[in-house]
């Protein structure tokens, strides 16, 4: 089994911002792959389902991004799962929007929802950083991510989200690698080739007769030979 846990603030007024990404990504997934509906548990929302023979949870933690991990550690409880089985996706500012990356392990850079994690359950599980681009300086980061993602942004944040649900029943068996090449298939698909193939040669034009300077009586003869 697996848990999957999409970070974000429960509430209507947060659904839309950058730091929300997290819960976008995990709704994605139940809807995608028919995982059945949401239900209060945990300190938070579950839904379950299957990728394959794998059982797969997917958790949206609602004690607010600074308690992530009373929700992911209630869930691992009842489940009885270790810190390996688990897997959060998030958003991460370090890099540039639409950019994803996997990291099994390592520390929460800052992150209150990661540290909120490793406070209560340790760095020993997965991370999915999603991009959403640095407002710049440190203390611009508190509002711009409790902002809402612009209109122009939809395009790459439905790649990218979709790509995320592509590459789930990956992430449940493990496969980093398949993982994010599914992701990348939608956030950067491969383009079909514009060369254009070189035009044939011309044929050369054929040499023109030689004129026939021969006299009538010279033609008339060589008509008997």
């Amino acid at each position: 089994m697996i848990l999957i846990a999409g970070l974000g603030n429960p509430g209507a007024k947060y659904a839309r911002n950058r730091h929300n990404i997290g819960f976008m990504a995990v709704d994605r997934i139940a809807e995608d792959h028919d995982f059945a509906p949401w239900r209060g548990k945990h300190q938070g929302s579950v839904s379950e389902g299957r990728f394959g023979s794998t059982r797969a949870v997917l958790l949206k933690p609602e004690t607010f991004m600074n308690k992530s991990g009373q929700s992911v550690q209630a869930a691992m409880r009842f489940y009885k799962l270790e810190p390996d089985d688990v897997i959060v996706i998030h958003d991460e500012i370090d890099l540039a929007p639409g950019k994803m990356k996997f990291k099994q392990g390592g520390g929460h850079a800052g992150h209150n929802g990661l540290r909120s994690i490793h406070a209560h359950i340790g760095p020993d599980y997965g991370r999915v950083r999603l991009g959403v681009g640095h407002p710049g300086h440190k203390d611009a980061v508190p509002g711009y991510v409790l902002r809402d993602f612009p209109k122009a942004d939809d395009d790459w944040l439905d790649d990218l989200l979709r790509g995320i649900s592509d590459g789930a029943p990956y992430l449940a068996d493990g496969d980093a690698a398949k993982f994010s090449n599914a992701v990348a298939l939608r956030v950067n698909p491969p383009r079909a080739s514009t060369g254009t193939r070189a035009p044939a040669a011309a044929k050369p034009e054929p040499p023109a007769p030689e004129p026939d300077t021969r006299s009538p009586l010279q033609k008339l003869m060589e008509r008997f030979r």
